[in-house]
């Protein structure tokens, strides 16, 4: 596992709508590597990989944007208010520093109220989102030469390796970038290339409502299309049998269903497949509530795409001390290249028939 490039993609920057510097950064891993590189009116990027046929072609998505705030009102003392760019469990915010985005960055932390000089009503409710504020250290008149409303937040977390796994903001989603960019890489360093056309997605305002992934799905129409994100790990004590989802070091996640998705059935199987001949450690993946990409690239498709998705378990999912094992990490790469050179070995057709893979080429 290349912990640096991982570490790099985890600590970038990139709310909602403001993907600035994971784009850039994605920009350069991606040029040596791609046939063309273009950023769309939103801000996807997308890295086409000529491929051995185009008469299909493959859409792999990975969202680069990562949960955050947006100004909303500085007051009187210099305090930011803020809205939420994406989903957050209030009370993980608790103490947590985070960066503002103005005219140059600021360090700022985020408080609430104190529970000393709560009364007691207040002290039984958990804070909403909008309950914090960030402070910054610094007049009002120091904040408005540099900060806007408007202006976007992110979390400030290093990445530290923890026994067999990685800790560190925003696995969600840059584990999934990391996933498509060795992918990608270790195509290209065999001397091989997809079965097909690929066009490799890093999409924008993911966590918002999916929506580069609706941009770029209407321009590329593909024939199979992959999402590559998180899931939950519910591993943790407490947890119920059914209510795991998946479990750390236990492989790579094949998706079967989510809040936004019937995986399509074929590509579940050509997964379990690729993963069994392969001996990657895979385990299947049911998601009661969220969603990923595949939810847009699948639907936005004439006639639909054949869709699947690739997960990396990780646990506190949505908060600064994401966790992900190392296993499970180079799963993901491991069966998503697989993918990518094996989709002429399968049968896609919606007949019931027992289906197994074709011979690899040269075996």
């Amino acid at each position: 596992m290349n912990v640096k490039l991982f570490k790099d993609l985890c600590e970038a920057t990139g709310a909602p709508g403001f993907e600035y510097g994971i784009r850039d950064l994605i920009i350069s891993e991606m040029t040596p590597l791609a046939d063309e590189i273009s950023v769309d009116n939103i801000g996807n990027v997308t890295a086409l990989i000529k491929g051995r046929s185009s008469e299909k072609s493959i859409m792999c998505a990975a969202h680069m944007d990562e949960i955050g705030f947006i100004v909303r009102h500085i007051d009187d003392n210099g305090f930011i208010r803020i809205l939420p760019l994406g989903g957050f469990d209030a009370k993980t915010l608790t103490a947590q520093r985070v960066m503002v985005h103005g005219k140059k960055d600021l360090p700022g932390c985020m408080g609430v109220k104190p529970i000393h000089v709560m009364s007691p009503e207040e002290r039984t409710k958990m804070p909403a989102v909008t309950d914090y504020v960030v402070d910054l250290g610094l007049p009002k008149d120091e904040v408005v030469k540099y900060v806007s409303v408007g202006d976007s937040i992110t979390r400030v977390s290093d990445l530290v390796e923890m026994g067999d796994c990685v800790n560190v903001k925003s696995i969600d989603n840059r584990g999934g970038c990391y996933m498509l960019i060795e992918a990608v890489r270790a195509i290209i360093a065999s001397g091989n290339r997809p079965d097909y056309d690929l066009y490799a997605v890093f999409s924008v305002q993911e966590e918002v409502g999916l929506r580069g992934a609706h941009a770029a799905t209407l321009a590329i129409q593909p024939t199979f299309a992959f999402a590559l994100d998180v899931t939950i790990a519910f591993d943790t004590p407490g947890s119920a049998a059914h209510d795991k989802c998946t479990e750390l070091g236990k492989g790579t996640a094949i998706k079967v269903y989510d809040g936004t998705l019937i995986t399509d059935p074929r590509m579940v199987k050509f997964m379990t497949a690729l993963a069994e001949e392969g001996e990657i450690p895979h385990q299947l993946e049911l998601l009661a509530a969220g969603g990923t990409d595949a939810g847009a690239m699948q639907k936005f498709t004439g006639g639909g795409s054949i869709c699947g998705a690739i997960s990396i378990p990780v646990r506190n999912v949505h908060q600064s001390i994401e966790m992900a094992h190392k296993v499970d990490i180079q799963a993901s790469v491991d069966l998503l290249t697989a993918c990518f050179t094996s989709l002429s070995r399968w049968d896609w057709s919606w007949k019931q028939a027992e289906r197994t893979l074709a011979p690899k080429q040269g075996a």
